[in-house]
């Protein structure tokens, strides 16, 4: 089955399991009390910094470095979102800044606001789970024995299952529905409005051919500093996504945070004025000295 064919073909499974967890999540508003909205929020923050700090700025693009241990940590918060795998969700990003808006993008926002946010992962396509097409991306995950065996499904799965037996039986039922179900597709949406809205609205500090990530002030906000999505596809080693006075970028903060207790090393970062100042002293015609007009035969003259 080639990659065409098998985009026309919906994933029954993936697409039963996205109705089951949108049900239980709107069932879950009827249980709203503020113990339970706290043990949402608290597990919101906890994983969506394990995708935007983690699997994001650490693992897909070593903005940073930190220690194994925090490392560790930073990707079981990311496994805990349950958007996939760290192997899957690396091989995935790094595949979609190599051909940003394009047919070889996972996401290709291209094609439309739905398909970048929801659609491309609800249809088969072996480009996105076969081993031998995320293995030349995600090499560096492989070599480490912890993050590889993180990678397992399995293991995921069995992760949230234990944290969902842990919450309900101590916690009672809607504390779960908030904790788990709730809290994973408020994160799951917000995480593909970067691949949606954050392709779609929003405003540019820089002029990418063919690539249409914007700069989107609410999806920052909710997506804790990855809606600066123009400035990140631009160079996307660097750990300030935000990089003008008010784009917030509240995972920048934390690794600024972390690097100020010693946690956080060799950090990349951009500094935008300096960098427009650069580029514009190079777009600056150069300069060139006024010819002497006439100068030649006006000595010849008074000669």
């Amino acid at each position: 089955m080639d990659q065409q064919t098998a985009k026309k073909t919906p994933d029954k499974i993936f697409i039963g399991y996205l109705l089951f967890m949108h049900f239980w999540a709107v069932v879950a508003l009827f249980f709203f009390n503020w113990f339970n909205f706290t043990l949402f929020f608290g597990f919101y923050i906890l994983t969506a910094l394990g995708i935007t700090l983690g699997f994001h700025r650490l693992f897909t693009h070593r903005s940073f470095k930190v220690p194994k241990w925090l490392e560790y940590i930073l990707a079981v918060m990311g496994t805990l979102a349950v958007e996939g795998t760290l192997r899957q969700w690396v091989a995935h990003h790094r595949m979609h800044h190599a051909f940003s808006d394009t047919d070889r993008d996972p996401h290709n926002a291209a094609k439309g606001f739905w398909h970048s946010h929801i659609g491309w992962f609800c249809v088969e396509n072996p480009h996105l789970k076969q081993d031998q097409y995320l293995r030349p991306y995600a090499r560096d995950i492989d070599r480490d024995p912890f993050l590889s065996f993180l990678s397992d499904y399995r293991v995921m799965i069995g992760m949230q299952a234990l944290l969902t037996l842990i919450i309900w039986t101590t916690l009672g039922f809607g504390a779960m529905l908030w904790g788990i179900v709730f809290r994973i597709v408020f994160v799951y949406h917000v995480t593909w409005l970067v691949n949606s809205a954050a392709h779609k609205w929003g405003y540019k500090n820089y002029e990418l051919d063919g690539d249409l990530a914007t700069n989107n002030w609410w999806v920052a906000l909710l997506a804790l500093g990855e809606g600066w999505h123009n400035n990140h596809h631009y160079k996307g080693e660097y750990a300030n996504h935000g990089q003008r006075w008010f784009e917030f970028d509240f995972t920048y903060q934390i690794i600024k945070l972390l690097k100020l207790l010693g946690l956080a090393t060799q950090v990349k970062t951009l500094d935008y004025k300096t960098h427009q100042a650069h580029q514009e002293a190079e777009e600056a015609p150069a300069y060139e000295a006024p010819q002497a007009v006439g100068l030649g035969s006006e000595a010849s003259a008074s000669s």
